[in-house]
């Protein structure tokens, strides 16, 4: 899962580069990038802001490597040290990326969308990536809508997809392939993510933490692995779910610690699909006061 050296036999025709998954919070990025990568490297909520961090999936076929980059949804709606911080990651991933892929929800063009639209820049190619085409129940409108929203855009290509469904992602891959520039690839074939163990033991508590807390948990909880160790295949993972009140620290834990429970169960069952072996996982809640006051604060904590 880290960056290595290009196998000296490399292709001249071989393809790769950074591709951009960028759109407004709650398009389906990351499930788009888990599809297009086949594993489970960024997590998913029905939660705005779930994705706080720049994560890399990596797919590599006979004559491509994708790297693809998901960022946080571009926030809108609040100027907030957080919201901040996520859209500068936004804006600084579109200038490096080599593709963006810019997802919107098939039939919904909105005013935030608009806004981030208009930030991709003109040097970079762009995809127009329709996402949730399944849920489209009027299918005549799809191609007059895509036009619509193409014609504001000088977009490479249109590619309605389903990330859930698996719906043309082949055709999506294609089209990006064609724009990625001739290099070797930057990682080993059987990487999916530059990112540690570690780092996705702490993404995995979190999503399982918004999926099963929902709306009651303020965005700005985190999650903090104190600790993990290997044992052969054995992965000892032992982490703080960091909450900023009392209150939340209850909402978490549950009636007699049910809800913590099933996070912590849910959350051992992914880990133990994405890394291969058996996990044993202990969590605990802890109350951090003050600790998202200010970006340093922010930073401190994981986010970039």
């Amino acid at each position: 899962m880290t960056e290595n050296s290009a196998p000296a036999d490399a292709s001249t025709d071989f393809r790769c580069g950074y591709i951009a998954i960028v759109g407004r919070p709650n398009v389906g990025k990351s499930t788009l990038m888990n599809a297009l990568v086949g594993a489970k490297v960024s997590i998913t909520s029905r939660k705005a802001q779930t994705t706080r961090h720049r994560i890399t999936g990596i797919q590599t076929t006979s004559d491509t490597q994708f790297v693809y980059i998901d960022t946080p949804g571009f926030q809108t709606r609040h100027s907030n040290a957080l919201n901040k911080t996520l859209n500068r990651t936004v804006t600084g991933t579109l200038t490096a990326a080599d593709v963006i892929l810019f997802v919107i929800e098939a039939g919904n063009f909105s005013p935030a969308d608009k806004q981030v639209m208009d930030l991709l820049p003109a040097n970079v190619p762009s995809i127009l990536v329709l996402n949730k085409s399944d849920r489209s129940k009027d299918k005549s409108i799809l191609m007059p809508f895509a036009q619509h929203v193409a014609s504001q855009h000088n977009f490479a290509a249109v590619v309605p997809v389903s990330a859930t469904q698996q719906f043309q992602l082949d055709q999506l891959q294609d089209e990006i392939s064609r724009l990625l520039p001739h290099n070797p690839p930057m990682f080993d074939e059987d990487d999916i993510t530059d990112r540690s163990e570690k780092f996705l033991a702490s993404e995995i508590v979190r999503e399982k933490v918004f999926r099963f807390v929902g709306d009651e948990l303020p965005y700005t909880s985190t999650v903090l692995i104190e600790k993990f160790e290997q044992e052969g295949d054995l992965r000892r993972v032992f982490a703080a779910i960091l909450v900023e009140r009392d209150g939340h620290k209850s909402m978490v834990i549950g009636q007699k610690g049910a809800r913590l429970k099933e996070i912590s169960t849910q959350a051992r069952l992914d880990m133990e699909r994405l890394f291969g072996g058996p996990v044993y996982l202990e969590i605990w809640v802890k109350v951090k006061s003050g600790w998202a006051d200010n970006e340093a604060g922010l930073r401190a904590y994981g986010y970039e």
